[in-house]
């Protein structure tokens, strides 16, 4: 497998020197990030273009694959609204309310209709791949700072543990025909 950084295309189009390199974002940096999500244990891998988790703006891809799962949770810096939007796949997207209930879900995919999301801060959320291959774009305010208590979901299951398997198949199932 090739480094998916090696698959990032750069060029320096700008006539002046002092400016940075442009980077561009293929569809062969989509499939492999995508392979390296397979193959990953989490089945999710990230591909961050913001120079550290101290910059003030978060650019990233992020690769989903199937039976990943990511814990409902909110941002609670009121900063830190998070902009999805799908290059490749489809996502199913989850809105819970404050006790665990679902007020909203959609579909957002790279082919048709809802394309992308723009979520506010303190709306707890999850989303689910629903193909394989599945890529978005995320940006939201930095720096990084890890999820606090408050921020996850006390009533789901958190990564790893017993009930996870039985709650993602429930969130799954929402989507299916």
């Amino acid at each position: 497998m090739c480094d998916i950084f090696n698959l990032i295309q750069t060029s320096s189009l700008s006539p002046w020197a002092t400016k940075p390199m442009i980077t561009l974002i293929h569809s062969n940096t989509l499939a492999e990030l995508s392979l390296a999500a397979k193959s990953s244990p989490r089945l999710r891998k990230n591909l961050n273009f913001h120079s550290s988790n101290d910059s003030a703006c978060h650019r990233l891809l992020n690769a989903l694959e199937p039976g990943t799962y990511v814990q409902p949770h909110c941002h609670a810096d009121p900063e830190k609204d998070e902009t999805m939007i799908a290059l490749k796949g489809r996502f199913g997207i989850l809105i819970f309310d404050q006790t665990g209930a679902i007020v909203e879900q959609f579909i957002m995919a790279a082919s048709e209709g809802n394309l992308g999301v723009t979520i506010p801060a303190g709306v707890f959320h999850s989303m689910l791949a629903l193909e394989s291959g599945s890529v978005f774009f995320e940006s939201k305010a930095g720096p990084y700072a890890a999820l606090s208590d408050a921020e996850k979901a006390h009533w789901a299951p958190t990564e790893g543990e017993a009930g996870c398997a039985a709650y993602l198949n429930m969130l799954t199932a929402r989507f299916l025909p």
